[in-house]
């Protein structure tokens, strides 16, 4: 039969069940977008950036709603689209980018957007293909889904020229879908030297990341035969139910929060599960890892890259940890009973209390508002954060309980994450509440996404740190510049951007506003609306992560330089 590429573009997306692509159209995919128009279950989502269209696929893909899919022009879609393709690759996210590609069927050189995307996307995706016939079109597109989503997920390009989408040619036999078989068990001889090594009698500590996601009832079943307090990455906070009794906190370096830090203090074994033990969550490569490091993830490359594992099990988490859980239950056998969980919760509670006797003054103290937000949120609520101090703030005093999701940028670490990735795991779960915590620097930079939303009628809630400054950064220069270069943002109006896209406004300035502000903004959601709330916050006490990370940072110099750049902030400090 003959079809335009477009066509067959569209036919392949509904055999794989994507629900929406995002991106802007162009002079060469504008084909496409005809197409896409006539789809029953493939619904096209005009954004105001092509940066914030894959941060949205990125938030569809991470919200468990199927994959994300752009559908961009070439050149500088694709480069527009580049820190969001960029964070999904480095964070293990799969996405699916159609892009439009200049004509090849003319001979003509320096044609409107002629550049070798594959070149471009080689270092920022799994795989990027260019379609040169009709007949590849369905097959390099299911080709792509596959590499997007199996072992490491991440994204993968197709690039489809504008002439096979324009005209038609001879397709062949149109094939359908056929998922990939589930991943296979581990063989029993190495899960049960995973079971000798956690049942010998020594205290074992659980370290899970993102990988680990799927896996919270194993995970939970394991921590408790063995009494394993349970640590997490940043990325990975929703592993683990953060209001259970083994919960510790995120990370365990000295960059952690005190219970996970005393928690972990005397670990012997550790099982770390889905993660790769990234600069972030070990406070700059400052966490202490024992020897007896058993090592679980999907991609066999992390393995020893920066603490050896004595055993490496590469291979789906929740398949791993499912035969690991049955073979500790078929031994009967149990840890030894400890008081570590009175120990996490005597720990929390006393940071808990030194959060609330910090003077806020006339700011919204942070553990106020996170205690009220968890108050009022539902269980199975998606949290999407930035990148910024407010990221630190949530994973430090935001619990994320059972059935929640958490969607973060880490990696890669690409400002303008949140408001965009909330609108797109909104369009994925639409019957869950999503919210974003952002700070007012990164909310600058995607914010017009929020037009998105209106259009769209996708009711999310953008709560704004608002305290006039790249926060993060800032504290981050003060430790050893004693001052502050370039983090100021100026006046910002909050109630301006609201009105000139469309959006509701609700302001906090204080603590007697939490409760009845955070019932509006969510009331307001639910019916459809985007909320924007100003957070007027507080953040003058810094998180355990910002001091402990500078610190470990610091030791980490050469002595000399140490010695340099403590003289220069004393010397700043005397001399004003």
């Amino acid at each position: 039969m003959k079809k335009t590429g477009a066509w067959l573009a569209v036919y392949a997306l509904e055999q794989l069940g994507v629900r929406a692509t995002f991106g802007i159209p162009g002079v060469h995919n504008t084909e496409l977008y005809d197409e896409l128009s006539n789809s029953r279950t493939v619904t096209p989502i005009l954004v105001t950036h092509e940066g914030g269209a894959a941060f949205m696929a990125d938030g569809v893909s991470r919200a468990d709603g199927g994959i994300g899919c752009l559908a961009i022009v070439p050149a500088a879609g694709f480069t527009h689209a580049a820190s969001g393709i960029g964070e999904a690759f480095i964070d293990g996210v799969p996405m699916l980018i159609l892009s439009g590609g200049i004509r090849t069927d003319t001979g003509h050189k320096y044609q409107l957007h002629e550049i070798d995307q594959l070149a471009l996307a080689k270092p920022l995706t799994k795989a990027a293909f260019r379609v040169e016939s009709h007949d590849q079109v369905v097959p390099t597109i299911f080709e792509a889904y596959r590499i997007a989503t199996s072992g490491l997920p991440g994204p993968v390009l197709v690039e489809l020229p504008a002439n096979l989408q324009l005209f038609p040619g001879e397709a062949g036999p149109l094939p359908r879908w056929t998922p990939p078989e589930p991943p296979s068990a581990p063989t029993p001889a190495l899960i049960s030297a995973v079971a000798d090594l956690l049942l010998d009698g020594r205290r074992v500590g659980l370290y899970v990341g993102w990988g680990a996601r799927h896996a919270t009832d194993e995970i939970a079943a394991i921590a408790e035969r063995l009494h394993a307090p349970v640590a997490t990455s940043l990325q990975g906070l929703a592993a683990f139910p953060g209001d259970h009794p083994l919960h510790a906190g995120f990370g365990f370096s000295p960059s952690a929060v005190p219970a996970a830090r005393n928690a972990f203090a005397e670990i012997e074994v550790l099982l770390a599960v889905g993660t790769r033990f990234g600069e972030i969550p070990t406070g700059s490569f400052a966490a202490v890892v024992p020897p007896d490091l058993i090592h679980v993830d999907i991609d066999p490359r992390v393995f020893g890259a920066n603490y050896p594992a004595k055993l490496a099990l590469a291979g789906d988490s929740k398949v791993v940890l499912a035969a690991l859980a049955d073979e500790l239950r078929r031994r009967n056998r149990s840890a030894p009973s400890n008081s570590v969980r009175e120990q996490i919760a005597r720990d929390k509670q006393a940071y808990r209390d030194e959060w609330l006797a910090h003077d806020s003054k006339d700011r919204v103290n942070p553990l106020r508002f996170f205690q009220e937000l968890r108050r009022q949120m539902p269980d199975d609520c998606i949290t999407v954060l930035d990148d910024g101090n407010h990221t630190f703030l949530t994973a430090e005093l935001f619990p994320i309980h059972r059935g929640g999701r958490l969607l973060t940028p880490t990696d890669f670490n690409a400002m303008g994450y949140a408001v965009p990735a909330s609108i797109g795991a909104k369009l994925a779960q639409p019957e869950k509440e999503v919210f974003a915590i952002v700070g007012d620097g990164c909310f600058t930079m995607t914010c017009m996404e929020i037009l998105t939303a209106v259009s769209n009628r996708i009711g999310v809630v953008c709560f704004v740190f608002h305290d006039g400054e790249l926060a993060q950064i800032a504290q981050m220069q003060s430790i050893p510049y004693n001052r502050k270069t370039c983090t100021g943002l100026g006046r910002l109006d909050l109630a301006g951007i609201a009105k000139g896209v469309g959006a509701h406004y609700v302001e906090i300035k204080d603590h007697a506003e939490l409760a009845a502000a955070i019932g509006e903004a969510r009331g307001v959601a639910a019916e459809g609306a985007p909320v924007i709330v100003d957070v007027r916050i507080d953040y003058s006490k810094r998180t355990a992560f910002t001091g402990g990370t500078a610190k470990s940072t610091f030791k980490r110099f050469p002595l000399s330089q140490r010695l340099r750049f403590a003289g220069r902030a004393l010397l700043r400090k005397v001399t004003g």
